[in-house]
């Protein structure tokens, strides 16, 4: 029996990311995910929304059929 896995090449957070620092924030998502680590990635409200700015993952770890990503943010494009 296999596991679903989705490769993601951007951060879409849908509102529901938690901060835990000034810059680093915590996002859990549905299922498992694998996303770069340790580069520069789009982060994004929905999929279909511009760019809100640019993120750095640290962590990722997966559980409970859930992952959840810790990423720093780089730059941010607007703050709406």
């Amino acid at each position: 029996m296999g596991m679903p896995l989705e490769l993601n090449t951007m951060i879409v957070t849908k509102g529901r990311e938690e901060r835990l620092e000034e810059n680093l924030f915590v996002l859990e998502k549905e299922g498992y995910r694998l996303y770069p680590i340790d580069i520069p990635i789009d982060i994004r409200k929905t999929i279909d929304a511009d760019s809100s700015g640019t993120a750095r993952i640290t962590k990722v770890e997966w559980g409970g059929t859930v992952t959840r990503i810790t990423y720093e943010l780089i730059s941010l494009y607007s703050p709406n």
